[in-house]
């Protein structure tokens, strides 16, 4: 079994943890036996999870990076839990939260100001103009008691051709004041087109992009995620647990954390796993609000055993098990199928906050901001066509009719 380089082992990391509940939540990792457990390395190499170059930046980042859209504000002792452990990739947008999540951790650095510059910290802008843009990073360095961010967003776009001459002479002024060092953009959705369509600019940065066991042996992404490597871009992966708008907790998938418990790891360990195991991907965004799932993260961050042949043989078949209870993000095939100009992306991505990650108040929060109109069309709309041509089949008028009884 290898050494981690870079980085603390399992049982070093168990060990220093010192908290309540810490048993509980690596329970399966440290349960683990000699021949599956992680090599430990002395206390004096102790550094933090491990790290990787972030594309072309010459930046090392973590592996595992925290995803703000919790409320950080009351949350502190996590923040300084999660340096402490290495995790100093923080994540976060303008409108997480109404503000909180920048809010949290602006509180953060003005009670530890010296901490600020051991932070990769990259935050978003929902805004398409340079002038939203500004108005949004002046506020987002205000809220979080800095002057600078490491890495700058343009949150959540469909298509790769938003990312215009106004967006490049806005990040290259923008980096010549010194407000941003890196300059990119997040997607959940037509994830595959956006990162082909920009490999093909010199001025991208960095990506966060849907990536999970589901999508990453698509052939489609592994070009995508390969052109993106070789153009200097660093990736981010999100939405790595493979949750999707049908709620799929079925027997299926407590047969698959069986298998792995028997191992040593949760089901949610493993599929993190997977992911670390292409070395393409930079770091790993997830949101972790409470002390023990970020503790079981760092667990599977430091546990360097791979997963086995039979491992990726049982995701695998999960995913073809549950192929259409994931919604993959591409928006422009149903939604160019439906004569309305339904959200159905943007639904399907709240049905997922509600189901998979169990945040309904934020799902609800997000829904509510559907107009009244988009909301009788939703029910209006004849959807058949859109799911004929779906590539997983999903049964999109039910989940849209669900959106508006479990999410209005």
């Amino acid at each position: 079994m290898k050494e981690i380089q870079n980085g603390i082992s399992r049982r070093t990391f168990i060990k220093s943890a010192g908290i309540a509940g810490i048993g509980t939540a690596l329970a399966p990792l440290a349960g683990r036996d000699r021949a599956h457990a992680a090599t430990p390395v002395h206390a004096a190499e102790v550094t933090g999870v491990p790290t990787r170059p972030f594309g072309r930046s010459g930046i090392q980042v973590p592996i595992l990076s925290l995803g703000g859209m919790f409320d950080i504000p009351s949350n502190q002792t996590l923040l300084k839990q999660a340096i402490r452990w290495g995790v100093t990739y923080w994540d976060t947008a303008h409108v997480y939260s109404g503000g909180r999540s920048e809010e949290g951790i602006g509180h953060y650095f003005k009670s530890y100001p010296e901490q600020r510059e051991k932070i990769f910290l990259v935050t978003k802008s929902t805004s398409r103009s340079g002038r939203g843009m500004s108005s949004d990073l002046a506020t987002s360095l205000e809220r979080m008691n800095t002057d600078y961010v490491d890495l700058f967003f343009v949150h959540a776009i469909r298509d790769a051709d938003t990312m215009d001459s106004g967006m490049r002479e806005w990040a290259a002024e923008q980096k010549a004041e010194g407000k941003i060092r890196l300059f990119g953009f997040s997607t959940h959705s037509n994830m595959e087109r956006c990162l082909l369509d920009a490999a093909r600019l010199d001025w991208i940065d960095g990506i966060m992009m849907t990536y999970n066991y589901r999508l990453m042996h698509e052939e489609k992404m592994k070009a995508a995620v390969k052109a993106c490597v070789d153009a200097g871009i660093g990736l981010t992966a999100m939405k790595t647990q493979g949750g999707g708008a049908v709620d799929d907790t079925t027997s299926r998938e407590l047969e698959l954390a069986g298998r792995f418990l028997k191992k040593g790891f949760t089901d949610k360990q493993a599929k993190l796993k997977a992911v670390w195991e292409n070395p393409q991907i930079s770091a790993i965004c997830s949101q972790m609000p409470t002390m023990a799932i970020l503790m079981a993260n760092i667990a599977a961050a430091v546990d360097r055993t791979t997963l086995s042949d039979n491992d990726r043989l049982h995701l695998e078949r999960y995913a073809r098990e549950t192929f259409s209870h994931y919604c993959a993000g591409c928006t422009q095939i149903c939604q160019s199928a439906i004569a309305e100009n339904i959200p159905v992306g943007d639904v399907m991505r709240y049905l997922m906050y509600a189901r998979s990650y169990g945040d309904l108040n934020d799902a609800r929060r997000r829904f509510a901001a559907v107009s009244e109109a988009d909301r009788q069309q939703m029910i209006q709309a004849d959807y058949s066509a859109a799911e004929a041509i779906c590539p997983r089949r999903l049964p999109i008028a039910r989940l849209m009719g669900e959106a508006l009884e479990d999410l209005a």
